[in-house]
């Protein structure tokens, strides 16, 4: 058994500081857990002169990335650069000379977790990605572990906390889009250039990683039907308060047996819905499995040290195996790489939902009887209608919710309603309704 088990990390911003941070000050606690004490030997980055708030042993902070793989006392490197090339380079290094890899990088295990997997299953050595999916929540272990009995029924989640801040600001603070984006901005939750979030690109890569290993089936971004939030108005959140919703970015995944729903789009549910009541810049992820039933996971989605947490419980987890000289005792795919089985991706068209439609309209009689018309015709049920008092002459919002219908057909519908510019101003706003109903 070995006495000491060597680190080496590459990136040192804002979560390759909170995982050293964490490694350095609990280090005791860490040593006791596992049974052998973890040594940070080498931290490489190319900005060595900032200060992270924390005093490193003279020697450990260097540019030399080569020395570190080179090192032959490092047993697990952490990747926490960022990016896909350059991190995929620095994974399949470190795994071809034999060292055990953790990461935190989504967008790379989204478009090449199948490469670093099949590498690392080829040189016998583990990986490690929890803080890639929810910070500090511990979703990945849950899924390899703890619920890994379960067929998982279905995984809904809210992925990306940059939207759901700017979609609390809208509901709670009544703004419209673009000044919540700016406050979020401003508070430091969003970035310069938010599309990654706001697009739903990061959500659609984290849901990709965790459809992955729900049902075994190797997953990629573009397997992901993705919707952002930026054409949501402060108009359509108040409706959805009138109707007891909750507007939401969530990251949706669905078990049909011989195909999987897989997809992230704005959503309205239920306001009295635990997810509902997740607001500000966490993140929540509900999991059903057949035996287990319901399961929440809540927290910090991002951050220094809620994301540093994660990385060293990866890290701890390997160093566990590191000390009693085994590898690969839980593949980082949850099922064995020969047991994995391609699962048809089900197209958005053939899903089925209820449909929240919003269509700005001249205040004639006669209109909506048409727009129920077309809806009918490809068999869409109005379950109710929300309608302003009349303003004859101007154009005023007519709310329709539908009975549960398939995306083909409301999409249909929708071309035919939007072609009409007597009919409609403005393309009709579409949400998608997440509920219960059979």
């Amino acid at each position: 058994m070995k006495d000491e088990i060597g680190i080496g990390i590459v990136g040192f911003g804002t979560v390759g500081s909170g995982a050293a941070t964490i490694l350095f000050r609990n280090a005791e606690l860490i040593a006791r857990r596992v049974g052998s004490s973890l040594r940070v030997k080498r931290i490489v980055d190319r900005d060595v002169t900032s200060d992270r708030g924390l005093a490193l042993p003279e020697g450990v902070l260097g540019t030399d990335l080569q020395a570190l793989m080179q090192d032959a006392s490092i047993d697990i490197v952490v990747e926490l650069v960022g990016g896909c090339e350059v991190a995929k380079r620095i994974m399949l290094d470190a795994i071809d000379a034999g060292k055990h890899v953790v990461t935190a990088n989504k967008a790379l295990l989204a478009t090449h977790g199948e490469e670093v997997f099949a590498a690392a299953h080829r040189a016998g050595v583990d990986v490690g990605f929890e803080a890639s999916v929810g910070g500090g929540i511990p979703i990945i272990q849950s899924l390899t572990g703890g619920l890994a009995a379960n067929r998982c029924v279905s995984l809904v989640g809210i992925l990306n906390g940059t939207s759901n801040y700017i979609l609390t600001r809208m509901k709670c603070e009544g703004q419209d889009f673009q000044e919540a984006l700016a406050h979020a901005q401003a508070a430091g939750y969003a970035e310069a250039d938010p599309a990654f979030d706001i697009e739903g690109v990061d959500a659609a890569h984290k849901l990709a990683i965790m459809v992955s290993l729900a049902y075994g089936t190797p997953v990629t971004m573009q397997d992901i039907y993705t919707e952002g939030i930026q054409r949501l108005t402060a108009l359509d959140i108040r409706y959805a308060s009138e109707l007891g919703m909750t507007v939401k970015l969530l990251g949706v995944a669905k078990h049909h047996g011989e195909s999987i729903e897989a997809r992230v789009h704005p959503t309205m549910i239920d306001s009295t819905a635990p997810l509902a009541r997740v607001d500000g810049v966490y993140n929540a992820i509900h999991v059903v499995g057949d035996a287990v039933g319901d399961v929440m996971l809540y927290g910090q989605g991002a951050g220094s040290l809620p994301t540093g947490s994660a990385v060293v419980s990866d890290v701890m987890d390997i160093a566990r195996n590191v000390r009693q000289g085994v590898r690969g005792r839980v593949p980082p795919t949850s099922f064995h790489m020969d047991c994995r089985t391609p699962v048809r991706i089900r197209p958005m068209e053939a899903v089925t939902a209820r449909y929240y439609l919003r269509c700005m309209v001249p205040d004639q009689p006669g209109v909506l009887s048409r727009i129920a018309g077309i809806l009918g015709d490809h068999a869409i049920g109005i379950a109710s209608v929300l309608q302003q008092a009349r303003r004859e002459g101007q154009t005023v919002p007519v709310v329709i919710m539908t009975h549960r219908a398939s995306e083909r057909a409301v999409q249909t519908a929708l071309r035919t309603i939007n072609g009409l510019a007597s009919l409609v101003s403005e393309p009709v706003t579409l949400i998608r309704v997440e509920d219960q109903e059979p």
